[in-house]
């Protein structure tokens, strides 16, 4: 069945080759251009039919304005100098000393390792005393001697404690024993008083059983050798070297007691960070600008010989600082003698002019494992340094300096 569209474009095919003879054959896709192109509007030829959906493109109008090329929100501020920075980069040196000692027991962990210690005793086996001492030998009498003051026990600071007898069960430490051993060294820490679960009374328990209680006499015989109660030996004359015993060093020594702040050997469980005194009397770490294309590792480096000195074996951890502070930088204002008077324009904001830069300080860390500075010949005129604690730098430092590096530091 042929449609209406179909039998006018044969039509129109035929019109066009009767009319013109220039085209003697043509297609009816070629008909509906040509006609386009060359017959009028209002030409009586039947206009060939198109699909309802297809509709001719039609310029959109965008709703949205064009884009502004300028800024208006940074047109009112005034333009940066490139000439002039705000911020000078320098690197600084956190250098310190690491703890030398373990931190201090707290009641639970003397408490708990006291008691370890006991339920240790139970669970051994008993050891066979005359595999290790012959008997009636000075050895075997010196044995008995230090057995039979600790209640036969065998471990020498538990306190008498004997884990085969017939209170094995009993071997939690009693108030009354933990009265006993507290000196005023102990009791100075303020970590509670345990008595024979104190690190000083263990100490004492051990230099006591160390020292040599029987010997043998001019007929082989065992003889026992009266020590007074407390007596010290050591570096007395007249005493034979078998019965010194050498007591173990203190966790304090001289420079805590003098409380000398320049010394490496204070405060031995803690760890300790160089500050040093500038020329205007401020504390800080060690500091200084970065010179030529030298990276913050290699600043750190010179700053700190040229700080400190070369009688230190130092060691620069790693090439990330650990932290940074910042200086603002200050400024005053530019007096303009060019503007107008007039009371009836508002006064505009007076121009800043850069008096001194800030600095912005990354410090890298350091360790120190030998030597001692010296600021003899530093090349920032420092005054004075100190080796510090974490709460004793809060107290040298000022406030806003504390609120960048204090997360630098260790606790211990």
């Amino acid at each position: 069945m042929m449609t209406a569209s179909s039998r006018g474009s044969r039509a129109a095919a035929s019109f066009l080759r009767t009319s013109r003879r220039s085209h003697p054959h043509i297609c009816s896709d070629c008909i509906s251009h040509i006609r386009a192109r060359s017959l009028p509007i209002s030409t009586s030829l039947p206009t060939p039919r198109t699909r309802s959906y297809a509709v001719a493109a039609t310029s959109l109008k965008t709703l949205t304005p064009e884009p502004d090329s300028e800024l208006q929100h940074l047109s009112s501020q005034k333009p940066i100098s490139s000439t002039s920075t705000q911020y000078v980069t320098k690197a600084g040196i956190l250098l310190s000393r690491a703890p030398l000692l373990t931190a201090p027991q707290t009641s639970f962990e003397k408490a708990f390792y006291f008691y370890q210690k006991r339920l240790n005793e139970r669970l051994a086996m008993p050891w066979a005393r005359y595999f290790y001492f012959k008997k009636g030998t000075p050895s075997d009498a010196d044995r008995k001697l230090k057995e039979k003051e600790r209640n036969g026990s065998v471990a020498r600071e538990l306190g008498g404690y004997r884990a085969y007898g017939d209170e094995a069960w009993h071997d939690e430490l009693l108030s009354t024993e933990a009265d006993a051993g507290v000196s005023e060294e102990t009791a100075k820490l303020g970590l509670g008083k345990m008595g024979i679960a104190e690190p000083k009374y263990l100490i004492e328990s051990l230099v006591k059983d160390a020292k040599v209680r029987a010997v043998e006499g001019k007929d082989g015989q065992a003889v026992e050798v009266e020590i007074k109660e407390g007596e010290d030996t050591e570096g007395k004359e007249g005493v034979d070297d078998e019965f010194r015993v050498e007591k173990p060093l203190s966790r304090f020594t001289e420079s805590d007691r003098k409380n000398d702040l320049r010394k490496l050997d204070r405060k031995l469980t803690r760890t300790l960070y160089l500050l040093v005194k500038n020329k205007s009397g401020v504390w800080g770490f060690p500091r200084g600008d970065l010179e030529g294309r030298e990276n913050l590792h290699q600043a750190a480096e010179r700053i700190l010989v040229q700080s400190a000195g070369l009688n230190m074996n130092t060691w620069i951890i790693g090439h990330v600082p650990v932290g940074y502070h910042v200086s603002p930088p200050r400024l005053i204002a530019k007096h303009d003698t060019s503007t107008s008077s007039s009371s009836s324009s508002p006064t505009p904001e007076p121009e800043l002019e850069l008096q001194r830069p800030g600095a912005k300080t990354f410090f890298m860390k350091g360790r120190i494992m030998a030597g001692q500075a010296d600021l003899a010949e530093n090349h920032f005129g420092l005054t004075d340094y100190k080796w510090l604690t974490k709460e004793e730098v809060q107290k040298h430092v000022t406030t806003s300096y504390w609120a960048h590096v204090k997360n630098m530091m260790a606790d211990r």
